[in-house]
């Protein structure tokens, strides 16, 4: 397939300008995060290249790959050290189109804590229908294996043994390590990391008040389906 195919490099500029939106929102310190985007119609992935400065790099400089994560290009830059992950998550969640991972501070600190994120509040139900889930620590073997792709299937595997919806729940912290996002743009899996990490940050100073006062199955359901139910009436409209 021609690099030059337009929707691919419309795929790039989208994804360019997903990776600076970190650093603008405070998610990223120094090349700590990366954003991709999937075509299953074309079989291929953009993802941010590995270890390059958000200011020097361009949209150019973002590299393709196919749907299991083999450079398109050869001449071109390595891509993120992630990408096995959001390989692993494009091939179990076929409904989403971008991944997002950070290590922003408040998420990445709830993550070291081992701990699931609990529904506090509406901040929380607007965006994440149920508590966002803490994966278990990988193992030696598959840290010494393959470690970004193991990365990625306990992400699947906490989702599938817990029978979490991803639609609904489009985020995890990765016990350690920390937080991945996904949606059905680049755009909406960004929001979702700036929302995970700021209700981290609310979760903290509630855990140092009143940890038992969660959020009422009723009010969690009034405020997720308000936005994502079929009689969603938040914004203007899809």
């Amino acid at each position: 397939m021609s690099q030059n195919n337009p929707m691919i490099q419309e795929m790039k500029e989208r994804v360019y300008k997903g990776n600076l939106q970190l650093p603008k929102w405070g998610l990223v310190t120094l090349t700590w995060g990366n954003v991709s985007e999937i075509n299953r119609e074309l079989g291929v992935i953009v993802i941010k290249p590995s270890g390059v400065d958000y200011e020097v790099m361009t949209a150019e400089d973002m590299v393709i790959t196919d749907l299991d994560g083999h450079k398109l290009d050869e001449g071109s830059l390595n891509p993120s050290s992630d990408l096995a992950t959001h390989v692993e998550l494009y091939k179990a969640f076929d409904e989403i189109q971008s991944v997002v991972h950070t290590h922003s501070n408040n998420a990445v600190s709830w993550a070291q804590s081992g701990i699931d994120l609990p529904v506090y509040g509406t901040t929380h139900a607007d965006t994440f229908y149920g508590p966002v889930p803490n994966t278990r620590q990988l193992t030696q073997k598959e840290v010494e294996e393959a470690y970004e792709v193991h990365t990625g299937k306990v992400i699947v595997e906490t989702f599938t043994q817990r029978q979490i919806d991803e639609n609904a729940v489009p985020g995890v912290l990765v016990n350690g390590h920390g937080p991945f996002t996904w949606g059905p743009s680049v755009a909406k899996a960004i929001e979702n990391s700036l929302v995970l990490d700021q209700v981290c940050l609310m979760a903290r100073n509630t855990e140092l008040t009143v940890k038992d006062n969660l959020l009422p199955q009723y009010i969690l359901d009034k405020h997720y389906y308000r936005k994502h139910g079929d009689n969603a009436y938040y914004g203007q409209g899809k």
